[in-house]
């Protein structure tokens, strides 16, 4: 199909030259570019899924006596546990 496309320059130039570099067309460099942010569009959520940082969801909090605004006070309860 034919479509028409409005192109930085600049942009537009570098691709010839790639396209002339990798002896191929110019429709099928734009054609490869196109399909690669398809794939990686669809392929986003599963990535994001796989990914997952698990959460502590536990009950208990601080030890009595421990200050947690004092670097201090952690760092005698890390020192005694």
């Amino acid at each position: 199909m034919k479509t028409t496309l409005n192109i930085n320059d600049a942009l537009l130039a570098n691709a010839k030259s790639l396209a002339a570099q990798q002896r191929t067309t110019l429709t099928r460099l734009i054609e490869e570019g196109l399909q690669l942010r398809l794939r990686a569009q669809r392929e986003a959520p599963r990535q994001a899924a796989k990914y997952r940082l698990p959460v502590f969801k536990g009950r208990g909090g601080l030890a009595p006596g421990i200050d947690p605004l004092s670097n201090k006070s952690m760092l005698d309860a890390a020192d005694d546990a």
